[in-house]
């Protein structure tokens, strides 16, 4: 008969999982206090043990490894002891805490001490109990950044703590306006996130359609902020990444000052923000602490870096393959020598240099730094000299591929980068089989992908579409700051002026 029983209960549980009816877990199942401390006395972890005072007997439990046991007995036990407290809410006066939480909320006791605070209550089965955040400090300390690194500009980056985030950044923010919205988010991991805007500057509805797509994530596991770009983007099948991370606390405050809003996940060293434009994915921290023409022509170099980088391997492609009457005279002789013994079309020896050089690039990334680097070096020094001895390849290819790699690296932001790499491959196929119209096609396929993303609802390639004269002073070139008295216009901000542009423009001479 049990054997019967049983065997019902799991037909009616799979007919649940069938209908799309969502079981309770045994978490969910533990209403009473009685029934969690049972299940989490299971793990050893968990510390629960009985105090006695001089009046009356109290019972603190925690998390081991996230409440040090040292600062129990230093913090807590001493004034415990010798107080002369009746009543639990009376210990509220003897303990040396700013913030203490008295509640008899189940679900907050619950969610609490899972979250790294001490619980304090007579017995176990009592749902009276007061709450104190004594959280032990883990993880490492500020260090300078490693991603977007900068001779000049501060040094400081952020590190997996929440609050250590919003502290570097309430540093260099000592408004009251700087706001911060906190919720959690993974319906298992329940990591927190914080949502920061500077009120009377950032568009309330691009903070609401952050908030409200924070809330709506159903996806268990967020371990980091990767994880959430790809479920916040407005494409989640775009190759371009539509929020733009930083490690840097100075230019998340930048941007929070121009109208952005953006989010801390506990966890991740990244802080994402958003709106953006593609255009600032090739900006670096460099443009804005130097001088403006110096940071416009280096600017420039990148994006020109860019182009070369996506588009020089198709055109030699293209070339060679369909149009080489467009092959200056001079150069006919070089071409023909270097390929001469060469037994693949342009099109599959330039697939396989292609590849070649993102398994090194691979290779390199994945293993320890400076084996990593000796590999990427050597590797490509032995293939590349034996790929053209063998006849496998010609020396103008490898020169534009080499070339080619090397500009892609001028991209500060990683993400764009794989991007960049990725873009490579559609043009060079396209420019194989159809050559320059293969690659105008591509090109076309692209702009149009490009005018219909967005980011947060704006658009995504502004300031060129739709026009706006005004952003462009900080797109393909940086002006100077006094000619930078407006906010972007993409943000939408509640207040749009930023400099007085009369009185930064006017100079004061002294009279001798």
């Amino acid at each position: 008969m049990p054997a019967m029983l049983f065997r019902r209960k799991s037909k009616t549980n799979n007919n649940n999982n069938k209908n799309g009816h969502k079981l309770p877990s045994r978490a969910e199942r533990a209403k009473s206090l009685s029934d969690f401390f049972s299940m989490m006395e299971e793990s050893k972890d968990f510390v629960s043990s009985d105090h006695k005072l001089k009046h009356m007997t109290v019972r603190i439990s925690y998390l081991n490894p996230m409440v040090d046991p040292k600062s129990i007995r230093r913090d807590i036990l001493p004034y415990l002891i010798s107080c002369d407290a009746t009543k639990l809410e009376d210990l509220v006066h003897y303990l040396p805490f700013v913030s203490i939480t008295h509640t008899k909320d189940v679900e907050q006791i619950k969610e609490k001490l899972l979250k790294g605070f001490i619980l304090i209550q007579k017995h176990k089965e009592d749902p009276d109990g007061l709450l104190l955040e004594l959280t032990a400090q883990h993880g490492r300390q500020v260090t300078p950044p490693e991603v977007e690194f900068s001779v000049i500009g501060p040094k400081t980056a952020f590190v997996e703590s929440l609050d250590t985030n919003i502290a570097l950044i309430r540093k260099l923010l000592p408004i009251p306006n700087f706001k911060v919205k906190e919720m959690s988010v993974g319906k298992v991991t329940k990591t927190k996130v914080a949502v920061i805007y500077i009120d009377g500057i950032a568009n309330r509805e691009n903070v609401n359609t952050l908030t409200q797509r924070l809330k709506d994530i159903e996806y268990d596991n967020i371990i980091d902020s990767s994880f959430l770009v790809q479920m916040l983007s407005d494409n989640k099948h775009s190759p371009f990444p539509q929020l733009v991370d930083t490690e840097r606390p100075d230019r998340v405050v930048s941007a929070l000052i121009e109208g952005k809003v953006a989010f801390i996940l506990d966890g991740s060293p990244f802080v994402i923000m958003g709106p953006t434009t593609i255009m600032e994915f090739f900006t670096a921290f460099d443009d804005y602490a130097l001088v403006w023409y110096l940071a416009s022509f280096f600017r420039l170099v990148r994006l020109g870096s860019v182009a070369f980088s996506v588009f020089a391997t198709p055109l030699y492609v293209a070339v060679l393959t369909y149009h080489y009457q467009l092959i200056p005279q001079d150069l006919i002789g070089t071409l023909i020598s270097s390929r001469m013994g060469v037994p693949f079309p342009p099109i599959i020896e330039a697939l396989l240099m292609e590849l070649t050089i993102e398994v090194l690039r691979e290779a390199g990334v994945r293993l320890p730094t400076k084996v990593g680097q000796t590999i990427g070096i050597v590797g490509g020094i032995v293939i590349g000299t034996a790929s053209v001895q063998a006849n496998l390849t010609s020396n103008v290819l490898l020169i534009l591929i080499a070339m080619a790699a090397l500009a892609s690296f001028t991209t500060p932001n990683y993400k764009m980068n794989n991007t960049v790499r990725l873009l490579r491959f559609p043009f060079l196929i396209a420019a194989g089989f159809f050559g320059m119209i293969g690659i105008a096609a591509v090109f076309a396929i692209l702009v149009a992908h490009l005018l219909k993303l967005t980011s947060l609802g704006r658009p995504y390639i502004e300031p060129f579409y739709p026009l706006r004269l005004s952003d462009l002073k900080d797109a393909f070139v940086r002006l100077p700051y006094s000619q930078q008295g407006q906010r972007p216009l993409l943000q939408r901000p509640v207040d749009s002026g930023r400099v007085n542009t009369w009185r930064a423009n006017f100079k004061y001479d002294i009279d001798e």
